[in-house]
């Protein structure tokens, strides 16, 4: 069975209801709060009644030494279980998004690094890399070709090397 949608009027009617019942809350919430404030403040903080000799004066201000004391005392105990408390909050929204198992790739950019910086990075910063490729090469020196040396009469070598006699001596020769 289809519902029938409620129109734009009574939709009206309906949410200006709620806004008032919400800002009625709101008014008792706010008067309560100040009785309550009224309350506390009558309670813990009495009349100041400034007495007139140094003695009943040194021990006012002890009195109200020790209430501060107690007071921040309090107040750093409530601030420890608020950070303990917002630690777990964390840890759990953590937890749930790793039971969801979606995780935000963050958006990589494109970095410019020259090879030094990169070995740096990877290393670490103590340390000290300077990369000199050249250095790392390894020397070689240029051969002198002995084909100098080895002049002779070029038809005496392949008349020696030619037919199967000359291939045996050229393997024999060269092993």
């Amino acid at each position: 069975m289809s519902e029938k949608k409620m129109t734009s009027s009574r939709r009206h009617h309906l949410k200006s209801l709620m806004l008032g019942i919400a800002k009625g809350l709101l008014e008792k919430e706010a008067a309560q709060l100040e009785v309550d404030r009224a309350a506390y403040m009558a309670e813990n903080c009495p009349d100041l009644s400034m007495p007139g000799s140094t003695q009943e004066l040194q021990e006012l201000c002890k009195k109200l030494h020790s209430n501060i004391d107690k007071v921040d005392e309090e107040r750093y105990d409530l601030e420890a279980k608020v950070a303990k408390s917002d630690k777990e909050i964390e840890d759990l929204k953590i937890k749930v998004i790793d039971l969801k198992g979606k995780f935000k790739k963050p958006a990589l950019r494109k970095v410019r690094m020259s090879a030094d910086q990169m070995l740096q990075a990877l290393l670490g910063s103590k340390h000290k890399v300077s990369l000199d490729l050249r250095a790392n090469l390894k020397q070689v020196k240029k051969e002198v070709k002995e084909e100098a040396a080895d002049v002779g009469d070029w038809r005496k070598n392949i008349e020696d090397k030619a037919g199967m006699d000359g291939r045996k001596k050229m393997f024999e020769g060269e092993a």
